[in-house]
């Protein structure tokens, strides 16, 4: 009888620590760098340092990976944390853009990408607490 083999979590199955920073780091070097970006940028201190650790210890626990962001802050309660800064229809869009570009750089596989996306969309869509 062949053994039973636990599913690979989303971190295991991206490439864990090493690809989620390679992500991070990029959507950070994105929303930087990409006039794009412009209004999404606006939205974050002059230095990103604190807001690419954030992410990245986000995503890695809620990839299934080490829960260090919890382990730091507690529950990520996102949308609480997110609500003193004006998100609507445009920051949303150019957040998952910048996502989705960051992806594609550092080759996350296309069919994660497009499962990945629909998360984030779903996720980015519930924040948004401005009016358009």
């Amino acid at each position: 009888m062949a053994a039973m083999t636990e599913p690979q979590s989303l971190y295991e199955v991206i490439g864990g620590e090493t690809r989620v920073r390679e992500m991070v780091d990029r959507f950070y070097d994105l929303m930087e760098l990409e006039p794009e970006f412009a209004l999404l940028r606006s939205a974050h201190p002059p230095t990103l340092d604190n807001a690419r650790d954030r992410l990245f210890w986000f995503l890695t626990g809620w990839m299934g990976g080490p829960d260090a962001y919890v382990e730091r802050f507690g529950h990520p309660r996102l949308r609480a944390r997110h609500m003193p800064f004006a998100i609507g229809t445009q920051e949303r869009d150019q957040w998952l853009r910048a996502m989705a570009w960051a992806m594609e750089d550092v080759g996350v596989a296309e069919d994660l990408r497009l499962r990945l996306m629909e998360s984030f969309y779903q996720t980015a869509d519930w924040m948004r607490n401005k009016p358009d």
